[in-house]
């Protein structure tokens, strides 16, 4: 089966560990096409998506989407335009998510997860009103699945203590990148800032890209993928 993965850093894997690779490995009869850009926001998404058209015969795509519009606004600079308010970030995730479902007989809409895994921060807070936006949306399209990865991480940071620890400076993220690419090392910094499930409030450390991979594979499964994949 032919999955796409459509996203922004998160899902192309840098900084951070990816989730992507561990799919990979759980399901090595199927085809995942990785099409994460990092800082990609919504908008930016849909431009991307419309001016290079998607494969026409994915069987089943994920859509996450949504994190840099509020993440951005921590970092005081904009590598892509964002929505300007709720409506237009509506509107946007409307189109991106017609132009995935031209392409793929299945699509799962999943939530942002994290802004810093302090629950209770401005930017979850933010990001739970963009949630309940792309659920307001995908009612409109019975065919599509909804994921709430906020929730999945809301419970397993439920019984840990939290650091407000998030990363706002670009140099910072940058640095991430280019220096700490090997799970080990990337496990030791996230909890050297005292973090349970990302390397720097956002992206993934090993821990959540194993919850992130788990949840992707419950959504293969429940689909009806897996019985598939227990052919070959």
């Amino acid at each position: 089966m032919k999955i796409g993965l459509i996203g922004d850093s998160l899902t192309e894997g840098r900084p951070g560990i990816s989730f992507a690779k561990i799919l990979l490995e759980k399901f090595p009869h199927h085809t995942f096409h990785n099409l994460g850009k990092p800082g990609e926001s919504v908008k930016s998404l849909y431009t991307r998506l419309s001016k290079t058209e998607l494969d026409s015969d994915f069987d089943l795509a994920f859509l996450w989407i949504g994190v840099n519009d509020v993440y951005s606004k921590l970092l005081g600079v904009q590598a892509q335009p964002v929505a300007e308010n709720q409506d237009e970030f509506r509107e946007f995730y409307r189109k991106s998510l017609e132009l995935v479902l031209a392409s793929s007989k299945k699509t799962v809409a999943v939530t942002p997860a994290l802004i810093g895994e302090e629950l209770t921060n401005a930017s979850n807070r933010e990001l739970r009103e963009l949630n309940a936006l792309i659920q307001s949306v995908i009612r409109l399209h019975p065919n599509v699945h909804f994921l709430n990865l906020q929730s999945v991480f809301e419970e397993h940071l439920s019984d840990v203590s939290c650091s407000d620890y998030i990363s706002t400076k670009v140099m910072r993220v940058m640095m991430d990148v280019l220096f700490y690419k090997k799970p080990a090392s990337i496990d030791r910094l996230s909890e050297k800032r005292g973090l349970h499930f990302t390397l720097d409030g956002i992206h993934l450390n090993s821990a959540g890209a194993q919850i992130v991979a788990d949840a992707y594979s419950a959504e293969i499964n429940q689909l009806g993928f897996e019985r598939i994949d227990a052919l070959h």
